[in-house]
Order: C-alpha cells, then structure tokens, then sequence
C-alpha cells in the first residue's frame, strides 16, 4: 500500500552527465530511464526502497541499459513507448498520446513528443491538491536547450518543444542530462543581453561547484532562458538571421537554425 508522504523525485548520477531520476513514496521507488543498473540498486539499497515500476521515455543505451539487470532482481512492470516497442524490448506496458500511468499514488499523462527519437514520450503529473506538477521529460527538453535531432525533424521537435512549453508555469523539468552549463554559454551568444540568462550562470556554477544538480529547472524558469523556447522572441529571431544570413520564414525555420548552430557550437572556457 502506498504510503501517504510526499512524492519525492531524487537523482541517481550515471556515466559522466546523466541523471536516472528515482521517484520515491514512503518505502516504495519509480526509476526513470535506468541506463546502468548498478547506481539504482545502490540508491534503492541505501535508502531500503521496493522498486516498484519503470518508466522509459525513449530507447538510447543511456536509458534503457540496465533494465534486463534491473528486471532480473525486480520483476516489475516496464512503461515506455509503444511506437519504439521494436527497440525497447523489456516492455511490459506500451504507452502513447493520451494514455496514463498511475505510480506511487500519482497520475502521469503520457505525451508523445518526437523529435530526438521519433516515438519519444514524456510523463507529466498534473498538480495534485499536495503536490505541484511535474514533468520527466528524458532527452527532449534540457534546462536552456533541447535535444539534438537524432530521428525527427526540426519541425517535430520544436512542436514538441512547444507543447512542453505551454505547460504550467510552475511544472518542475526533471531533464535526463547535466548539460546546463554547457547550454547557458549557447544561450547566452544566441542572447547576450538576457539578464535572466546572465543571472543563472551565477546560480548554477555556484550549484556545480557544490557538485550539485542544476536540475530540476521549471517551465516558467525555461521560457526566460531557453532560446528554444523563445523563438517568437524578436531577439532569438534576430540572432537566428544574423547566423543563417536571412530573415526565418517562421519560428520553426529560427529553430532549425538554432539547432544547427548549437550542434556545431563550442562554449568558451569559462562562460
């Protein structure tokens, strides 16, 4: 039985940037794209958590590579995306558009979210009258950035991007990778007036000097810092023209163009 404490949502390092986020209840645990085994079963062991279920946003290594170790001591039920079903082969419930999950005591709607990968989905929990809304949103949306075009389209993941966006303010992002630092310098050459950017470089590096996680941001926190979520902003679109070296004919060109640039771009050693 689910106990009645509140939902806590703690991050699990593995490989050198990832985050493999642990939802815990009381003595029970979610894991969220377990991509090693072996961080999770020590977090479970030292906190004395029963895994409880797995939720899988998409199927890279980083993701879903520890789940047959996982599955082997904890036979749990696996949710992840029915459109990538060939490539996650452990899953036990396939999810899209408009499904639910219900862990923990908590309801997630499952959002279809292409773009990294074309069957990507993200969880989001509605606020509850105890908790407020959060958001898993693997490899899609990062704090000041997004995910790289794997499989989809620019025009895929920035309706995705958008979608994500137009979430309440106040949804908590539990992304999957420590890139913050790295995707605040990008941000700041696409903006280098932004104050809300330039004053969450301080506020992160203070937290990265700490060794700790710059994560979760918010949606509000987002739509002031990333610029692939401000590409209506006359800014955004005129950093995007001087780069492509013509006006964008709408606001999924300027993202194209920002993707492109971030994919090539190199940050300054010390933004």
């Amino acid at each position: 039985m689910t106990s009645h404490a509140a939902l806590q949502v703690l991050p699990v390092p593995a490989f050198t940037d990832n985050y493999l986020w642990l939802l815990v209840r009381g003595d029970e645990a979610v894991v969220v794209d377990p991509g090693d085994a072996a961080p999770v079963e020590a977090a479970l062991a030292a906190r004395g958590l029963r895994l409880n279920a797995i939720l899988v946003t998409h199927h890279h290594p980083d993701h879903i590579g520890g789940l047959a170790a996982l599955l082997s001591r904890h036979p749990v039920p696996v949710y992840g995306p029915r459109r990538e079903r060939d490539t996650i082969k452990r899953l036990t419930v396939e999810l899209g558009e408009g499904d639910h999950v219900d862990v923990l005591g908590r309801r997630f709607e499952v959002m279809e979210v292409p773009g990294h990968t074309l069957g990507h989905i993200a969880f989001f929990g509605p606020a509850t009258d105890l908790e407020g809304p959060i958001l898993l949103c693997g490899d899609t949306l990062f704090s000041a950035g997004c995910g790289r075009l794997f499989e989809g389209t620019a025009a895929q993941l920035h309706g995705s991007l958008a979608r994500l966006a137009a979430l309440p303010p106040a949804t908590q992002v539990y992304c999957t990778h420590e890139y913050t630092m790295s995707n605040l310098a990008f941000a700041l050459a696409v903006e280098p007036a932004n104050a809300a950017l330039q004053e969450h470089v301080g506020r992160v590096r203070d937290l990265r000097a700490r060794n700790e996680p710059s994560l979760p941001s918010s949606i509000e926190q987002e739509l002031r810092i990333n610029p692939f979520l401000r590409t209506a902003h006359p800014s955004v679109r005129d950093a995007a023209a001087a780069k492509a070296g013509h006006e964008p004919a709408d606001e999924t060109e300027a993202f194209a163009i920002l993707r492109a640039w971030k994919d090539g771009f190199r940050p300054p050693a010390s933004p």
